[in-house]
């Protein structure tokens, strides 16, 4: 083959590796571990661990501020199932309705808690 082929291979075999690479997970949620089968639009589960202080100042804000919601502990086999559901890989994450919350960010917290009727932060 001529040195322009085997470019215009490598060029393409590159571009579909960093498409595949950086493809974000999929919205439909079809795995039953996933949190979001069971939510509906209003409920709310975040995934926690106890060795973890962002989930236990998460916890107590909820708590301060009466958030009716599940805590599922990753270090068990259904927070782990549906911490692979949810192709998560750090705690916490919290599950509001449809929408996924990774981290303890007050931000995307509020603007999902807030039309719920909770202001926590």
């Amino acid at each position: 083959m001529s040195r322009a082929v085997w470019l215009l291979l490598a060029v393409g075999l590159a571009v579909g590796v960093h498409a595949w690479l950086g493809r974000a997970p999929s919205d439909a949620v079809t795995d039953p571990a996933d949190p979001r089968m069971h939510t509906g639009d209003a409920r709310i589960v975040m995934l926690a661990a106890e060795w973890c202080g962002y989930c236990r100042k998460q916890q107590g804000d909820f708590e301060r501020a009466n958030v009716r919601y599940r805590v599922l502990d990753v270090d068990t086999p259904e927070g782990d199932r549906a911490m692979r559901a949810l192709g998560a890989r750090g705690v916490p994450v919290t599950v509001v309705g449809q929408n996924v919350v990774r981290g303890y960010d007050t931000a995307r917290l509020d603007e999902h808690l807030t039309p719920l009727g909770y202001r926590v932060y």
